[in-house]
């Protein structure tokens, strides 16, 4: 079967599993292969309201061997679980288009593995709600990292300098996790890369016009299960290989200069999508608490090969 016939089976799926749970203006979505120790802590810990909008936690469960589909569930998040493993980057395109058919108007990322701290999602959708960005990154650089690989923490520097010199946007962390983009971003933009996809989504967004910014976010250690990336010299080459690819591709999508970027959508209102557009509140100021007496939804969305 064909990974697109998959993805077109297992959206169905998921569409009937969790047809009878209205969607929410803020869709998180989190990539997961093999994260049973973490993955539960990491849903419990988000929260249930992201800058006044309510949220929603969409697990892709990437092929996994493990108990991450049945953790992901028991705490509380809309489970899509794919039976072979396809990448990172494809799992969560797949979470894009799941977010997107439930109503989303806004599309947060967070990793599976507990290294961001959920505190940073109100700091990542503040900009799209107040309508200063399309596509918000966070930053370890002008934040904190308390990661300890000196390698990787280089190779940030470097591919951040190469983008910015590529696109003519300053950024400073191409690889960080924490992210969040207008629902609309994440179907305009080419997203082909089943594993390096934090690249693409920059690079592409930024040629196309979109206003991409960075904010201060913290990066931890990792405190439970392995990295699925690769050791740093081949992860090195092959994020460089996504970076380089993705300018060439989409270089000659650059509108010209002085015009105006693509127009923000409304967030649907009570009525929903059809409905009158309800107003945008103001930007959260801090960190909002954790989600407590959430709707849990029903059982996880899955797909067998048989």
């Amino acid at each position: 079967m064909s990974g697109s016939v998959e993805a077109d089976l297992v959206a169905a799926r998921f569409a009937r599993t969790y047809q009878s749970v209205p969607g929410s203006p803020v869709a998180i979505v989190i990539a997961a292969y093999n994260e049973e120790e973490s993955i539960g802590g990491v849903v419990r810990g988000l929260p249930a309201e992201v800058c006044g909008l309510t949220a929603q936690v969409i697990v892709v469960v990437d092929g996994s061997t493990d108990a991450t589909a049945s953790e992901a569930e028991a705490a509380g998040a809309f489970v899509c679980d794919v039976p072979r493993n396809q990448g990172q980057g494809a799992a969560l395109r797949l979470g894009y288009r799941l977010a997107r058919a439930r109503g989303a108007a806004y599309i947060a990322t967070i990793d599976a593995d507990g290294q961001y701290d959920p505190a940073d999602l109100a700091t990542v959708v503040a900009p799209l709600v107040d309508g200063r960005a399309d596509l918000v990154s966070g930053s370890r650089r002008i934040g904190r990292s308390h990661t300890t690989d000196t390698v990787r923490s280089a190779g940030v520097v470097v591919f951040g300098a190469l983008i910015t010199a590529l696109t003519g946007t300053r950024i400073t962390d191409p690889a960080n996790g924490l992210r969040a983009m207008r629902a609309e971003v994440s179907d305009a933009v080419e997203l082909a890369q089943p594993q390096y996809q934090a690249s693409e989504l920059l690079v592409g967004a930024i040629l196309r016009g979109y206003r991409v910014v960075e904010v201060p976010t913290v990066m931890r250690d990792r405190t439970a299960g392995t990295t699925k990336k690769g050791r740093n010299l081949v992860y090195g080459a092959r994020f460089a290989r996504v970076v380089l690819g993705t300018w060439w591709r989409d270089r000659a999508l650059r509108p010209a200069p002085g015009s105006s970027p693509p127009s923000p959508v409304l967030v649907p209102g009570p009525s929903g999508p059809g409905g009158p557009a309800a107003p945008l509140p103001d930007a959260a100021a801090g960190p909002l608490p954790p989600a407590t007496g959430s709707v849990s939804p029903p059982g996880p969305a899955k797909i067998t090969n048989s």
